[in-house]
């Protein structure tokens, strides 16, 4: 790939990435940094698979992010990778969701290494944003 195209990517998924900085998410790069983040955590993870869909910017993201400002119970630690952007950080913490599909985006909750609850795209896509909330609170009520 040129140089020109890589730098253009990294400008267009900018705003994407902040969106879930912003919100207090840690971006987890590499594989080594997914690596290191697994096997020394504890407690809940929020792991929200970001993309550059129209799903993720208008629902995904913004339904992860205020799940969190508007519950109660929340997640000890929220992370992400993004699809497509960082693959082998991606491919690595796919290999956490044991017995799961590869989706992005997607959001997991993970107890330790364990996950305890999926969202696969398509239970985000053409969704309403209330919906992927309550499902994502329903989550942190019961596992956080």
């Amino acid at each position: 790939m040129s140089m020109a195209y890589e730098e253009y990517m990294r400008q267009m998924v900018k705003p994407m990435r902040e969106e879930l900085t912003r919100a207090g998410f840690k971006e987890l790069l590499t594989a080594d940094e997914v690596e290191e983040y697994m096997e020394n955590t504890e407690g809940t993870t929020l792991v929200v698979v970001n993309s550059v869909c129209g799903c993720a910017a208008g629902l995904a993201r913004p339904s992860a992010t205020q799940a969190i400002l508007r519950n109660e119970k929340k997640p000890d630690h929220l992370v992400t990778v993004f699809a497509g952007q960082d693959k082998e950080a991606t491919a690595k913490m796919r290999e956490y969701f044991t017995d799961l599909e590869p989706s992005s985006p997607s959001m997991a909750l993970l107890k330790g290494k364990e996950v305890v609850h999926f969202i696969p795209r398509h239970d985000i896509e053409g969704q309403p944003m209330e919906a992927i909330m309550d499902n994502l609170t329903s989550a942190f009520d019961s596992h956080c």
